[in-house]
């Protein structure tokens, strides 16, 4: 099949949408099919490549320097009189394409492809949706997010957030109704979803999967250790993923303070940055814990950088799924984790990890110290993580979507 897949964010960058969009295109092409990615440059001019068969068209953007690319590292914030300074804008912002509607058009009628699958109701996204409705051509939707990925960050006042997360689930449901078939990461964000109506189109849930074939149970090499700085047989708490507010890195590093009262000798290891670092290095500093921030970190290292870990810790409460709580529990890590979302279905509450309540600082404190106290305890949860990553596993994630894409084009 020819598949285009558009997406507001692609490879180099690093979060959920642009992860998962690379594997699929990637693993699609893999199987013998002709892919075209649509999706914003990072330069800002139009141009396209083609990387192991996948041919990506980058179109014309612009920096919004309210958030960060995800890509460049952020640097040190400024200091005047020795106050660090708030930032306001960012060097590398992430690159938007507003009106994308005549290179999409372009670039979909040369292709013609066979079926579409949109990632992100952005321009480019609804540029595409309008042209293959137009043409006749199979909309596959894939809804990644929820209202709370948009509203937690900005920190609304409840009597704001909620009918602004209302006004976000009808724009949602409004995009989903134009697609000839809707996937989601689990079964509870599709409850949740259809807890407010019928959408009246095909819904499934399809894993974002992981290739499992990259991580593994096991001691890391000793020089990952020397490479990031990182203390050598200490027992580590570990956290991947984007450092941004929505995150709430901080209610781990306060579990971590806590659970330290009882095990004073663990550390902990944040992998990953965003807006919200230098808070977070401010209030470890001002604690004085061990707590290594060692920055963006993809491939070979950061499988690992997984092995480092004892267990793996998030509060994060906005995850439809989260790719690298499957990450960490196929590298063998029990999790701890908040009962939110769809997290429940990765992070198996008793069974490979503990689920605690949204912002439960002491129930987290007490997760940490259960499992790191105990070693037949984590040796039991490890073994449960890695038979629930087998789950999903990325091939079968393929196998899924080829199956949803060929269905929908033989019925056309």
């Amino acid at each position: 099949m020819k598949i285009v897949i558009a997406t507001a964010v692609y490879y180099p960058q690093i979060n959920g949408v642009a992860v998962f969009s690379h594997n699929l295109a990637m693993g699609l092409a893999g199987r013998g099919h002709e892919v075209m990615v649509i999706c914003p440059s990072q330069t800002g001019r139009s141009y396209s490549r083609t990387v192991d068969g996948v041919k990506t068209m980058y179109l014309k953007s612009v920096e919004a320097k309210v958030y960060p690319d995800q890509i460049h590292p952020l640097p040190k914030q400024k200091k005047i009189f020795g106050v660090k300074i708030p930032r306001l804008l960012y060097k590398h912002g992430f690159r938007v394409s507003v009106f994308p509607k005549n290179a999409v058009g372009r670039i979909l009628e040369e292709f013609q492809p066979d079926v579409v699958h949109v990632q992100v109701s952005d321009p480019i996204g609804l540029s595409v949706v309008r042209w293959a409705r137009r043409e006749g051509v199979p909309v596959v939707t894939t809804e990644h997010n929820q209202p709370e990925v948009f509203t937690e960050p900005l920190r609304m006042p409840g009597i704001v957030r909620r009918p602004v997360n209302a006004l976000l689930y009808a724009y949602f449901r409004n995009r989903q109704s134009k697609s000839d078939f809707v996937t989601m990461p689990t079964e509870q964000a599709i409850r949740n979803l259809l807890s407010r109506g019928d959408i009246g189109v095909p819904i499934a849930a399809v894993s974002n999967g992981v290739d499992l074939s990259h991580y593994s149970p096991g001691a890391p090499s000793s020089e990952i250790y020397r490479k990031y700085g990182i203390t050598n047989n200490v027992p580590t708490v570990i956290y991947v993923g984007r450092v941004d507010p929505e995150k709430k890195i901080g209610i781990v590093i306060e579990a971590f303070k806590q659970a330290r009262k009882n095990l004073p000798n663990i550390q902990m290891v944040v992998v990953g940055d965003g807006v919200d670092k230098a808070r977070l290095e401010k209030m470890v500093s001002n604690y004085n814990l061990p707590v290594k921030f060692v920055g963006r970190v993809v491939g070979e290292d950061l499988y690992e950088l997984y092995k480092v870990g004892t267990v793996f810790a998030t509060a994060s409460p906005i995850e439809t799924q989260g790719i690298v709580l499957i990450e960490a529990a196929a590298s063998g890590l029990p999790l701890i984790a908040v009962d939110a979302g769809a997290v429940a279905e990765i992070c198996q509450d008793g069974v490979n990890g503990y689920l605690c309540n949204v912002g439960d600082v002491d129930g987290i404190a007490e997760a940490m110290y259960k499992i790191m106290s105990d070693a037949k305890l984590r040796a039991k949860y490890a073994k449960a993580s890695e038979k629930i990553a087998h789950e999903h596993d990325f091939e079968k994630t393929l196998d899924k979507y080829i199956n949803i894409y060929e269905r929908l084009t033989n019925s056309k």
